[in-house]
């Protein structure tokens, strides 16, 4: 029986280069959140325990999901988060929800239903119809930004989370709040099969530029080369070496079900944490 094991990413931070200040606070804050998420493991499920961790994610406004969340180009916060389940196979999702809290735990609240995946007004409708009350994610730190329209275009944020539990299943979990300025509506990654997908071999969650995770299947191309025998390390590096050819902007984070853990990032800057026996904190 394997040992639980967790990894999670705080999306790309370009100011990390730069700001050592707010580089150690994303830091800390990971560091924090994937030990509870650890704790929370040894008596949870990897399903259970992905849920929890991204919603603390969420819930930190460091990070470009829930209340850190960047403003569309029309002045309001769209949500998209999805959620696998590597054990049943089960993928659910929410794109583009408005005035919710934690859109992972919509996602969460989808998985029993044949209709799994849904998108703003109806994904709203069932949110509410679920008991998530009202809430509005604009800070004032994200006001700012937006009115002087500053910083948006540069945060290619997202935040994740994949487990191993100790029955040996598997789950990932994404969130995000978007780039920021963009079209309306704009459909990400994050709640699609190319940015957030596991299986009972290996599960991945992906960070960067929506279009080119989308464009290069990411996260469901590597699941399916671990699947076919691939190492975690080899899978993810053929995967990044082909998104090369479009230039592409990614990272992600994975594991298999024999407990191999490996990140990748296409560009420097991706914060994660992980915690096996130990806790490790990366930029």
């Amino acid at each position: 029986m394997p040992n639980g094991k967790l990894i999670i990413h705080g999306g790309f931070f370009s100011e990390s280069s730069t700001n050592q200040e707010t580089k150690k606070a994303k830091q800390d804050a990971l560091a924090h959140i994937v030990t509870l998420g650890h704790d929370y493991l040894k008596t949870h499920t990897a399903l259970e325990t992905a849920v929890y961790t991204v919603a603390l994610l969420e819930d930190n406004d460091l990070f470009n999901a829930g209340i850190g969340s960047q403003i569309q180009s029309d002045g309001k916060i769209r949500l998209s988060a999805s959620l696998m389940d590597g054990k049943t196979g089960k993928f659910s999702g929410v794109i583009n929800v408005e005035d919710v809290k934690n859109p992972i735990s919509v996602a969460e609240h989808l998985l029993p239903y044949d209709d799994r995946v849904l998108s703003d007004i109806g994904a709203q409708d069932f949110a509410r119809k679920n008991g998530f009350a009202h809430f509005s994610p604009v800070t004032p730190q994200r006001q700012a930004e937006y009115e002087a329209k500053l910083n948006q275009q540069n945060n290619k944020g997202t935040v994740g989370c994949v487990a191993l539990d100790t029955e040996g299943n598997l789950a990932a979990a994404t969130s995000t709040g978007g780039k920021g300025f963009e079209i309306p509506c704009r459909v990400s990654d994050s709640a699609t099969v190319a940015g957030n997908f596991a299986n009972e071999f290996a599960a991945i969650s992906c960070t960067g530029v929506g279009e080119d995770i989308v464009s290069a299947a990411l996260a469901a191309k590597i699941v399916t080369r671990v699947t076919d025998g691939f190492s975690l390390k080899d899978a993810t590096d053929k995967s990044f070496d082909e998104l090369k050819a479009i230039d592409g902007f990614a990272g992600t984070i994975g594991i298999t079900v024999d407990g191999e853990i490996y990140h990748c990032d296409s560009h420097p800057y991706m914060v994660w944490a992980s915690f096996d026996v130990n806790l490790q904190v990366f930029s």
